[in-house]
């Protein structure tokens, strides 16, 4: 069973500064309700179909699945509902991958970094520029940002 454990920070402005210029991710759902997200993401040249079940604490189940570009571009097009953009960033922390998000569009100005664990119990070295946590809070999941932009917030 596939199972996605992960917690999510904002970042601390002026704290932390791109490496590079990251990859552009496009990513839509088919879709999306707390017990159900169907995504679809391209990123590079490649395309992604994911499924997720309900968050339990940090963990939930993730199935991912490769499938042609093509495909990929005509759901986001034609059949996704919400769509959103966003530069990814990879970097190494301590023991720790963390993936650094900047987003576009109704989205510019959030920028949200995200480590997975191995258990809800790991302990985690956090960077200078990892701020307020935000794993429980439903806003930050992407499903939600593509419906309701973090820019209408208020």
């Amino acid at each position: 069973m596939a199972v996605e454990i992960e917690r999510k920070f904002l970042v601390r402005p002026g704290l932390w500064t791109p490496a590079g210029p990251g990859d552009l991710i496009r990513q839509g759902y088919i879709s999306s309700s707390p017990d159900r997200t169907v995504r679809v993401r391209v990123r590079k040249d490649r395309a992604y179909l994911t499924i997720k079940g309900p968050t339990t604490g940090l963990s939930r189940l993730e199935f991912e699945y490769e499938i042609p570009v093509t495909d990929a571009h005509q759901l986001l097009d034609q059949v996704c509902t919400a769509v959103l953009d966003k530069h990814r960033h990879v970097e190494q922390h301590g023991a720790h991958t963390w993936e650094i998000d900047v987003f576009h569009g109704a989205n510019e100005g959030l920028v949200v970094a995200e480590v997975e664990l191995v258990s809800e119990q790991e302990a985690v070295e956090l960077p200078a520029w990892a701020g307020y946590e935000v794993s429980a809070d439903y806003r930050y999941a992407n499903s939600y940002l593509a419906k309701c932009p973090y820019s209408i917030w208020g």
